[in-house]
């Protein structure tokens, strides 16, 4: 079996503890797109994480966990994150990484940081070096870490390409040499070249003796570089068109699709959030929610649960299923607003807008009575408060998509799994 979990809203949903849960009973564990930029959090029993680059399924030592060709990797990121892994005891052994993915280089960052800065309109973007690493991998200026096997062919590569990007950006000067680039290489790649192989063989294989492979989306489809708030969106493509090329699965394998969301809506970085909530309750889902990135511990604003969005990605990502995260947080709320369409030159819309629409839109509620009761320690459908029920399936009714796992907590074992007669 195939199975993509990918983002529904902004990012931040939940898929980290979502990929956790799964790979349980994954062989596989592949990351399809993106980079260090954003992070899936996972609380289990050896602790706390936030991994930003490592597959959320390492905490499983029968499962293998890929970093495909689509994922850009910054080699002294990774290590410390291997690192960080192992010293908590957690074996990194089944750890493969793609030949061919792209390498994020220091001068990446330094590109990110002086492009950001001169920005009229600021992207928001994490400053990771993200953007230009995938840059450079479309304008054939890009690395793959596969190249690093050769010490001699690597280091001629690096210099043209360090030459070639120092002549684009002058300014870039200032930020580093091509000394302090090298060195954080070389000693990055005698720890990562024994994880390095061509992963095509390995996923072939098994889809052939159909293997349980977990395919773990970066961010969420409302940062998709095509169909998201653009220009304030990630360089890769999270939604489930970016599968078959970065992680080099057939379209025709994928049989289960689980889009990702949370209760309400979050977002972190510039452009439009039409269902921000600028008052108590936003502040309130803020504080309950913990709502803090990962990778930068940047605020994430909030909102109401925007429909129009999980429509859309119904529509993008062919979801079989919804996993609704965070219900918890909605305890100790009088109503529950929901976001069914948006308001535009006097038309509504049911699904999302260009951004420059968007940004001048206007959200059409439709509320719910809210809940008192403590979830934490529910475990069916049917313990939870009947307000809570109602709310879970009028979502699923305005979205069309069934709701099969509800998250009332961040352990593994606060999932309810909602079962459809």
């Amino acid at each position: 079996m195939i199975h993509a979990v990918v983002g529904a809203q902004y990012g931040d949903e939940g898929k980290g503890k979502m990929v956790d849960y799964f790979a349980a009973k994954a062989d596989i564990v592949v990351r399809y797109q993106g980079g260090g930029n954003a992070g899936h959090t996972i609380v289990n029993e050896f602790g706390k994480f936030a991994l930003h680059l490592v597959p959320s399924g390492i905490f499983h030592p029968h499962t293998v966990c890929v970093l495909g060709t689509g994922v850009v990797i910054h080699p002294a990121n990774l290590v410390r994150e291997l690192r960080q892994l192992e010293e908590k005891g957690i074996s990194t052994k089944q750890l493969v990484i793609s030949e061919r993915a792209h390498l994020v280089l220091p001068y990446h960052i330094w590109q990110d940081a002086y492009e950001e800065e001169r920005r009229q309109k600021k992207v928001g973007t994490t400053l990771q070096g993200i953007g230009p690493a995938y840059q450079d991998k479309v304008g054939r200026f890009g690395i793959q870490i596969g190249e690093m096997v050769d010490l001699g062919r690597f280091r001629d590569r690096l210099e043209s390409a360090f030459a070639a990007k120092m002549e684009r950006i002058p300014a870039l000067q200032s930020y580093g040499t091509f000394s302090d680039v090298w060195d954080e290489l070389l000693e990055a790649r005698e720890i990562l070249l024994p994880y390095v192989q061509d992963t095509l063989p390995l996923l072939m294989q098994a889809v052939e003796e159909d293997k349980h492979v977990l395919l773990e989306g970066q961010l969420g489809i409302m940062r998709d570089l095509d169909w998201g708030v653009y220009p304030y969106v990630t360089s890769s493509s999270p939604i489930t068109g970016g599968i078959f090329a970065g992680a080099g699965i057939s379209p025709t394998s994928v049989g289960r699709v689980t889009g990702i969301t949370k209760a309400y809506a979050t977002a972190v970085g510039a452009g439009p959030f039409p269902t921000l909530l600028n008052d108590d309750i936003g502040a309130y889902l803020q504080e309950r929610g913990e709502e803090f990135g990962a990778t930068t511990g940047r605020q994430r604003t909030c909102g109401w649960l925007d429909i129009p969005t999980l429509r859309y990605g119904a529509w993008l990502n062919g979801y079989t299923e919804l996993a609704m995260m965070k219900l918890d947080i909605l305890t100790g709320l009088d109503q529950i607003g929901v976001c069914t369409a948006y308001d535009w030159n006097g038309e509504q819309h049911r699904l999302p807008l260009p951004t420059y629409a968007l940004e001048q839109a206007t959200p059409v509620y439709e509320y719910f009575p809210g809940f008192s009761d403590d979830l934490s320690g529910c475990r069916t459908f049917e313990e939870l408060p009947i307000a809570a029920q109602n709310f879970v399936l009028a979502v699923e009714q305005l979205v069309g998509v069934a709701i099969t796992y509800l998250s009332v907590g961040p352990n593994r074992d606060q999932t309810i799994v909602h079962t459809h007669s």
